[in-house]
């Protein structure tokens, strides 16, 4: 009895360290697009009201972890029944990343400056409104970012057993959300962590400088976010078109692998851009 239970205590050690070798291998893999996905969701989860940061951050993480729970068990089976559907996917979420990414940017262009004089009442519903969109929007991105990781995780453990593979890619994806949240959160509250050192010192000494760097910082860190956020959109998307769809492979071979994958990203951005735009004033004419 004590022998055959300390026997399946070395099956299950064994089997951890396999996990932990596998993981390892498939965190590495997946570290440019977790950068990407930091960049992008830390865009997403500011500008809001100091005291709504972290309710609208944790109602992201929450749909982080819903994503995550059914994208995996959806990958394993797909790739064990119907391996191209995962490209199939993976394409229409690059197409989602492309617009949403040049959208920005040509929002940005054309932007034109609201009207100042605006009801306080008015104000409030746009701003539930505004945060309930952005909350939607944040996780929809992070649903095709989500797709990407786990579909890499997958990629790396393809010729192990199917518990490794499921262990490995589980771990993966709860280490990505708890990690890229963690430090979005993180992010996000250096202004409240500036001041309270800044009060805590008086405003006088070493912690106070430090508060201050920490609140000056974070409108920085933010812009910076938003910038690098919007190009690592189009990154992303132009990396799954350059890996995934065939005719693109010998397409501006020629250029670094990083130039090639942001001016994929932002053709189709353009284009898928231009359609909605037209199909919206084609719907506006027809409905007139």
């Amino acid at each position: 009895m004590a022998s055959g239970f300390f026997a399946i205590l070395d099956d299950i050690g064994a089997l951890m360290d396999d996990v932990a070798v596998t993981a390892k291998v498939a965190a590495k893999k997946t570290a440019g697009i977790l950068g990407d996905d930091l960049a992008v969701n830390a865009e997403k989860s500011t500008g809001f009201l100091s005291s709504r940061e972290l309710p609208v951050l944790w109602a992201i993480t929450k749909g982080s972890f819903v994503n995550k729970l059914i994208i995996v068990p959806i990958a394993l089976l797909l790739n064990f029944f119907f391996p191209i559907a995962i490209k199939v996917i993976l394409v229409l979420g690059g197409l989602y990343l492309a617009y949403e990414g040049v959208e920005k940017v040509v929002e940005y262009f054309l932007h034109r400056s609201k009207p100042s004089h605006v009801e306080a009442k008015e104000v409030i519903q746009e701003d539930e409104l505004a945060e309930k969109a952005k909350i939607k929007s944040a996780i929809i991105t992070d649903f095709i970012l989500s797709i990407e990781i786990v579909i890499i995780a997958l990629g790396s453990v393809l010729e192990e057993k199917l518990l490794i593979q499921i262990m490995t890619v589980s771990a993966v994806a709860i280490l990505a959300t708890v990690g890229v949240y963690g430090i979005v959160a993180i992010i996000v509250r250096m202004d409240d962590a500036g001041y309270r050192l800044m009060k805590a010192s008086g405003e006088k000494g070493i912690l106070s400088s430090i508060g201050k760097l920490l609140v000056h910082s974070l409108p920085v860190i933010i812009k910076i976010l938003s910038v690098v956020g919007t190009v690592a959109l189009i990154l992303v998307s132009g990396g799954i078109f350059a890996h995934n769809v065939g005719f693109l492979h010998h397409v501006l071979y020629t250029l670094p692998s990083i130039l090639r994958e942001f001016v994929f990203g932002l053709a189709v951005g353009l284009a898928s851009v231009f359609v909605v735009i037209a199909g919206k004033k084609l719907l506006a004419i027809v409905k007139k």
